[in-house]
């Protein structure tokens, strides 16, 4: 065991232990709560219950569609699902609790040794669901912000698709090729904004649903020059997706939700 994965567990243990000294930082409950709540797996599960519950419906109406990108006749294309990766199937709140208990934050170093180890868990509920999709002759297709560059892992020329490949083979979602994940800089213009990623697969398949746990998983512009009051209103005009075509993780510890407040954030804390 090396000394980044040691660390990484003995820090989960101590996450649980170390009492007020830590409650100061702002990702502590929000990990606790991830990493020991039944509550968080409860939400998962029923998120990925409900979502098989109607893909026979999503599978017979050949016009179904769940992404805006999907344009003009789309009944002829094969049905696919697309997922986002991180805190939608792999859970990487481990990484999550070395930043909190050494008091960091999220650096491409660290998270490239992470990767490297392979040793994300599965988000509860999202395993049973491929395997499930699967049985019913519907692709699954990842997008993911996870990047296509070779990081610096350890001094060596180390592939994060490689790595999450074989971390998905490991918690059950076995046979995935590299043209099932689409990641950041991958093609050009393929940023961190998935639009382009999702045309991209909607001109080969009809995508019957979408996963993720960022707004940006399923609607375009929402993770910068935006407030929350427009983010507000964009998941009410969708809101009959919620639930049967999109179906969103919960992820209180990141994301985009926190990347468009301003300074100070206590003025987001609503107060009698």
């Amino acid at each position: 065991m090396n000394n980044f994965y040691r660390s990484i567990f003995t820090g989960v243990f101590f996450l649980f232990s170390a009492g007020s000294a830590l409650a100061d930082n702002n990702n502590f409950n929000s990990l606790l709560w991830m990493q020991s709540s039944a509550e968080y797996k409860a939400n998962t599960t029923q998120a990925y219950n409900t979502a098989l519950r109607n893909i026979d419906a999503a599978l017979v109406d050949r016009t179904w569609t769940a992404a805006k990108e999907q344009v003009g006749d789309c009944s002829s294309l094969p049905p696919a699902i697309v997922m986002d990766i991180d805190e939608t199937v792999l859970d990487n709140s481990p990484y999550m609790g070395k930043v909190v208990l050494e008091n960091g934050e999220w650096n491409a170093v660290t998270w490239n040794e992470w990767v490297a180890l392979q040793s994300a868990a599965a988000v509860p509920g999202a395993v049973q669901f491929i395997k499930a999709i699967r049985e019913k002759n519907v692709k699954v297709i990842f997008i993911s912000n996870r990047e296509s560059r070779k990081g610096s892992c350890s001094g060596s020329g180390y592939s994060q698709e490689a790595g999450t490949i074989e971390n998905l083979a490991k918690v059950g979602v076995a046979g995935v090729l590299p043209e099932d994940i689409l990641l950041l800089g991958e093609e050009e213009g393929w940023t961190s904004e998935k639009k382009s990623r999702r045309e991209f697969v909607s001109k080969k398949y009809r995508i019957v649903m979408l996963f993720g746990d960022d707004l940006g998983d399923f609607l375009p512009d929402v993770k910068s020059n935006i407030t929350p009051q427009e983010r507000d209103r964009l998941v009410g005009e969708n809101k009959n997706n919620w639930g049967e075509k999109w179906f969103m993780l919960p992820n209180p510890t990141y994301g985009s939700w926190n990347n468009i407040l301003r300074d100070p954030k206590s003025q987001y804390i609503i107060k009698f």
